[in-house]
């Protein structure tokens, strides 16, 4: 059987598969009923590994096993596989879930920061910086540092940036403004975001830029986060960000900051415009 070979890469990533599971999966579904020796040489798989992809994809709810002798397996309707797969995944997302909220407070978690505080002291400053690729990785990066700052955050981001960081960062942020810090966030606001604006606003001073100012934020005055990367022309999955951790230059970012932030434009004097 011939398979086109980038329907079965489309296969891999949809259904998170090896390309020897999609290989024996789009095989057996050709047949409907088939021995592990029938599949191995329409599949060409090797017949050493074919027993464990039938036991793998059975497990993953592709496929089942058909009493009897010789064993034969039984493909399942797409459609079904998609509803199977797709409540395995939940499942062990909750379960995944569940055992990572069960390490909190326990002694797992406190090797695990012993191992990280007393490896901290040995790092120099200049090497506590690193890259981000992705937007999502990102997002999550920037999530840690707001939820680390102990006085302030400040986010400057685009048109487009805002309505994301509503979405990603509003738990956080609500989380920030109990503690105490003090937020700020600019971006230009426009008819397709003020709303989203003022959604913001309920955790921290938000400001209008006349024009784009790029997009980074700076936490504590210490640690910054610098996208290099225009979002309007950038896939998510490819945008780019540097972070570092450095007091001086920290300080210094958030002064020039602070002397422009005067002249950003509060959204009450926007909505008597």
């Amino acid at each position: 059987m011939i398979v086109n070979g980038e329907f079965l890469s489309r296969l891999r990533k949809i259904f998170d598969l090896n390309l020897y599971e999609v290989k024996v999966w789009t095989s057996l579904l050709s047949r409907g009923v088939s021995t592990a020796g029938e599949l191995s040489s329409i599949s060409d798989v090797p017949r050493s590994r074919t027993y464990d992809i039938l036991e793998s994809l059975e497990k993953k709810g592709f496929i089942l096993m058909k009493l009897g002798k010789p064993i034969k397996f039984i493909a399942l309707k797409p459609e079904e596989v998609v509803d199977r797969v797709k409540k395995n995944l939940v499942v062990a997302a909750q379960n995944k879930s569940k055992r990572l909220d069960e390490i909190k407070g326990n002694d797992v978690l406190n090797e695990l920061s012993n191992l990280f505080n007393n490896g901290i002291k040995f790092v120099e400053p200049a090497d506590l910086s690193g890259s981000l690729k992705g937007r999502q990785n990102m997002y999550n990066h920037l999530d840690m540092m707001i939820k680390n700052a102990k006085k302030s955050a400040v986010i400057v981001t685009s048109s487009d940036g805002i309505n994301r960081k509503l979405e990603a960062l509003s738990q956080t942020l609500n989380q920030a403004k109990k503690k105490g810090i003090k937020i700020r966030i600019a971006a230009p606001i426009n008819s397709q975001n003020v709303k989203i604006a003022k959604s913001l606003s309920k955790y921290g001073d938000v400001r209008a830029l006349n024009e784009p100012h790029g997009r980074f934020a700076i936490i504590d005055g210490e640690q910054i986060m610098f996208m290099l990367l225009d979002d309007k022309t950038v896939h998510p999955n490819y945008d780019v960000a540097v972070w570092f951790s450095s007091e001086f230059f920290g300080k210094s970012l958030a002064s020039m900051f602070d002397l422009s932030w005067a002249k950003f434009k509060p959204l009450n004097k926007l909505d008597k415009r």
